[in-house]
């Protein structure tokens, strides 16, 4: 009975000005006549009271007034209240010059009297009652430090009202010692001294910072007992904020991110995209899509999957096939019936242990299936088509890196005639499926031990959304052949990951057990094959010289891993001369 809801509150302010308005208007016929209204003025009080009162409520109805929250009240909420008594009054002014002989006896100046009052005594009224709600707090707003002005922070200032922000540090010298919401911003390197003399409770990262300040920061607030850290994030266009993760800690964000060269690349064109329901594949339908794509096919052979990003994307521009690359004919019906300009194949089996025990599964997916994707966009006249590879194709020691290895020679020696075929490889993406992290937050949750194989392994890592946007630029820029590279900055210690994951979980005590390598697994991966690997424009992406490759002699060493279970391994050590099996 007593919880409040929108009516209720409807019905409060209702009431309340309604009273007020009464009162308002008799104390304005009290000060225009020094507190001697002559009775004559007081017999038509009451039709006019109700006149102005109908016009009020249906001012304040029309501009919402009577909607508005006022526990969250913004400073344009406060101008309708204003823009309501405009609208009142300035009606009130037109009745009275218009047709006198209705209000008559009534002074003008009454007008000008009841709507100074009116907005203050009904500003006032809601205003107390936002004070009141706030005062009803059960607990008291935890004290709240902001680093970064950025176009979050007033968002964060004004609508956000579960912390009070008492300090806004910066590293910009223009922002430095300005003043945002009568908070002065200060130095960065003043958070110290900031947390020392205040009780600051919660701190939130309001904008981008580098990897390496980031963790800087990080470090500094857990050496002073700071732990409830936010960063802002996006949500369906939506500002959110989220606790710090690993992620943000680790990952790398390229500088030199070209988006006009993505967008001319994709913009008005059919891309179909193999695996599109996997992490890589789905990332990179979302942004196909961001950079406009005329029609986007996903191929896919998981319903799941298909049917989830299918539904994140706008459904006049997506196709869904349900269907494996490894299916030749069915795939062949889907590039005569879409006829894709750009084809990205994202389709693998990428888990290196269920790989060394599937080894035929593993070719026919990986090998066979991304010969069809190349064979089929070539006969088909696809203008590019994009492989995806991997770190793990590099001196290979399991059979995934090797499989990967021989698509990408096979997409540089076949004849593409006039299709341009080029792979980007590159490292592990941060929260992949199968990838550690997910992995990790699995037994931290269950309050189990965190296994790593070994203490010295390490891994490259980036974002998803990054690197798929370096893969779409790295296309942009290619003319057919090359093997792309994207830098993924400094390999990381998985020990560490796991150590900065128990530390950010809260828990101590999670403990690290070390496994020991998995068949085909290696300490440290590497990108390159060699050191004469060229930088492009972009700093971020470089491209490999492959080593001339005979079409002939390579196609009719694929053609023996089909089927050829004993001497599978053999056949591709003949193809790929540095594999290195480490079963």
């Amino acid at each position: 009975m007593f919880s409040p809801t929108p009516f209720k509150r409807t019905l409060f302010f209702f009431f309340f000005d309604v009273i007020l308005s009464l009162g308002t208007l008799f104390i304005a016929y009290n000060l225009r006549f020094n507190f001697h209204v002559e009775p004559v003025y007081m017999e038509n009080f009451f039709f006019i009271f109700l006149l102005i009162l109908s016009i009020k409520v249906l001012a304040l109805a029309y501009f919402r007034v009577y909607s508005i929250s006022w526990q969250f009240v913004s400073l344009w909420d406060a101008k309708k209240l204003i823009y309501a008594h405009l609208l009142t009054y300035i009606l009130l002014t037109l009745i009275r010059t218009f047709f006198p002989e209705v209000l008559e006896p009534f002074p003008r100046t009454v007008i000008v009297i009841d709507f100074v009052l009116s907005l203050l005594f009904l500003g006032t009224l809601r205003i107390s009652k936002r004070l009141f709600v706030e005062r009803k707090q059960s607990k008291p707003l935890p004290q709240t430090l902001l680093i970064g002005v950025s176009s979050f922070t007033q968002t964060l200032l004004k609508e956000r009202k579960e912390f009070k922000v008492v300090a806004i540090v910066d590293d910009d010298e223009m922002i430095i010692d300005s003043y945002v919401r009568n908070i002065k911003v200060a130095k960065l390197e003043e958070i110290e001294a900031i947390v020392s003399r205040g009780d600051i409770q919660t701190v939130i990262v309001t904008k981008a910072l580098g990897k390496t300040l980031l963790n800087n920061i990080y470090e500094q607030l857990h050496r002073l007992n700071i732990f409830d850290i936010k960063v802002v994030a996006l949500a369906e266009r939506n500002m959110t904020l989220k606790p710090i993760s690993v992620e943000d800690l680790l990952a790398r964000k390229p500088q030199d991110l070209d988006m006009v060269s993505i967008a001319n690349f994709i913009v008005g064109k059919r891309v179909m995209i193999t695996g599109a329901g996997g992490s890589i594949g789905s990332e990179l339908a979302r942004q196909v899509e961001l950079f406009g794509a005329s029609q986007i096919v996903l191929v896919d052979n998981s319903e799941f999957n298909l049917y989830a990003i299918n539904e994140e994307l706008e459904a006049s521009k997506t196709v869904t096939v349900m269907q494996n690359v490894k299916e030749h004919e069915m795939l062949e019906k889907t590039f005569l019936e879409y006829r894709p300009e750009i084809v990205i194949h994202a389709a693998a089996y990428k888990h290196v242990p269920l790989c060394e025990a599937n080894i035929q599964e593993a070719i026919n997916n990986n090998v066979l299936g991304t010969k069809n994707v190349i064979d089929l966009s070539i006969e088909y006249e696809v203008s590019k088509v994009v492989v995806i590879s991997t770190d793990k194709a590099v001196r290979p020691t399991n059979v995934m890196g090797t499989t990967k290895r021989v698509c990408e020679l096979y997409a540089h020696a076949v004849d593409s005639k006039n299709t341009e075929i080029v792979a980007v490889r590159f490292g592990n993406v941060l929260g992949s499926s199968g990838s550690v992290i997910p992995k990790f937050k699995a037994q931290i949750e269950k309050g189990e031990a965190i296994t790593v194989t070994h203490p010295e392994i390490t891994r490259y890592f980036m974002m998803i959304p990054e690197a798929c946007q370096l893969v779409l630029q790295a296309a942009s820029i290619a003319k057919g052949g090359e093997l792309f590279i994207l830098d993924m900055g400094e390999p990381i210690k998985i020990v560490d990951l796991a150590k900065k994951m128990i530390e950010l979980s809260g828990h101590d005590d999670i403990e690290i057990v070390f496994s020991g390598l998995r068949p085909g697994e290696k300490l440290y991966e590497e990108l390159l094959i060699d050191d004469a690997d060229l930088k492009t424009e972009y700093s971020s992406i470089m491209v490999s010289q492959n080593p001339p490759v005979d079409y002939v002699t390579l196609l009719s060493k694929i053609e023996r891993l089909e089927g050829n279970d004993e001497h599978l391994l053999e056949v591709l050590k003949e193809i790929v001369p540095e594999f290195d099996h480490k079963p």
